[in-house]
């Protein structure tokens, strides 16, 4: 098999069909459209040409504009101490990709939290958001990885 060769190009120097496809991909990740078949109507392209381009045309996100970061966190096991912490990370208005949580041993569960900032955070906006999360009553130890 032919090895997949990539390239990164900019939308607006592509044919329009590739644009549509993407808009149609979106339609269906968002849970917009019920099938492939009402994604290609909503973007006004032909199933054909979806189905030519669809595993071949995706998005790009730009990892300078947007950061991942992932806290663990250890938490007592009262109840309403995730939902403060999801809380205070909203207030930021982080978009928030995982939460996993372990079953508490000695009353103290392991949370870890993943979260994307649109923009670049400086270290004074990432020191608030830590800052924010430690102070929240119920955090017992808490961790940048």
């Amino acid at each position: 098999m032919k090895e997949q060769q990539l390239v990164l190009v900019d939308k607006a120097v592509l044919p329009e069909v590739f644009s549509k496809v993407l808009t149609a991909k979106s339609y269906l990740s968002k849970n917009q459209a019920k099938n492939s078949s009402e994604a290609c109507k909503m973007a006004e392209l032909s199933r054909s040409a979806f189905y030519k381009y669809k595993d071949s045309v995706f998005f790009y996100e730009d990892q300078d504009k947007s950061s991942v970061v992932t806290y663990s966190l250890w938490l007592s096991d009262d109840p309403g101490v995730l939902a403060k912490v999801l809380t205070v990370l909203t207030a930021f208005r982080v978009n928030i990709l995982t939460v996993n949580q372990n079953i508490p041993v000695d009353r103290v569960a392991l949370v870890t939290i993943s979260f994307r900032c649109d923009g670049v955070l400086l270290e004074e906006q990432q020191a608030a958001i830590y800052r924010a999360v430690v102070e929240i009553g119920g955090v017992v130890k808490a961790k940048r990885i």
